[in-house]
Formats: C-alpha cells, structure tokens, sequence
C-alpha cells in the first residue's frame, strides 16, 4: 500500500472537538478499508496569502493539518465526502513517490558512500598543477614599460 499525505486547511474557528471528529471520520474510513494512519500533525493557525470565498464568508487564515497514512490506491476516489464538510476550506491528497518499505529498505546500498566519492572528487588536488600552468600565458606588464615586439 502506498503512503499518503492528506493536507486539511480547517475554518479558523473550528473547535478542536470539531477538528477530532474530523480526523477521527477520516481515520475510520481509513481503518475500513485496510488501511494505517501513521501520523498527525496539526500546524495551527496559518495566514493564506489569498481569500478563500465560501458561503459563509470569505476566510483569510485557516488551521493546517496533515494526516499521514497507508492506504490502497483507490482511497483516493473516496474521499468525495469532504467536499461537502461545511468545517473545511481546502483538503489535499498526496502520495509519497520512490518511498521505500521493509526489507527494501534494508537491502538499499549505502547513499552516503555516494556523497563521499562526490565530495573527494570536488576536492581532488590532482589537476591544481594544470591550473598554476594556465595562468603563466597572460603576465603583469607594467604600463611604463615599452612593450618590444
């Protein structure tokens, strides 16, 4: 199952009973089809940088949340019921792409041995005497004197 990132922007003035049921709608429709929700975080208040028109009114700051979960793919199509959440300005889902899991994880050769070969080819001293050299071609000439060609 991949894993999800479900971004919620909330009125500004939901309370958190309201925002607990919300996660808690949310985690049961995650729960009934198999799935884990691994984390939560809730962000606060945030400003938005536009308005965002509803029937209510038009709101200019918003609570961010994120949801992290493991889900099949078509939870997607499923979340068509937060639209009509009267408590939510914007919700967005995200998949994690190239995410490894378990025994992959495992197996996956060390990525920092990368980083050291990049970093000792950066500071290689090997071509600093081809650099002296390019530079003898163009001398200092001091200006009063004649040049003779």
């Amino acid at each position: 199952m991949p894993l999800y990132d479900c971004m919620l922007l909330l009125k500004p003035h939901v309370t958190k009973e309201a925002l607990l049921d919300l996660v808690g709608k949310v985690g049961k429709h995650v729960y009934r089809i198999n799935g884990v929700l691994t984390d939560v975080k809730l962000f606060g208040q945030v400003q938005l940088g536009y308005g965002i028109k509803k029937l209510d009114g038009r709101y200019y700051q918003g609570q961010m949340m994120q949801m992290t979960m493991m889900t099949p793919p078509s939870f997607n199509n499923e979340l068509h019921y937060l639209n009509k959440e009267d408590r939510l300005l914007r919700w967005l889902l995200i998949k994690h792409r190239d995410i490894k899991h378990g025994l992959d994880f495992l197996n996956e050769d060390d990525p920092k041995a990368d980083l050291r070969r990049f970093r000792s080819s950066l500071f290689d001293d090997e071509n600093s005497d081809e650099d002296d050299s390019e530079g003898d071609e163009y001398e200092y000439q001091d200006p009063g004197e004649k040049n003779e060609a």
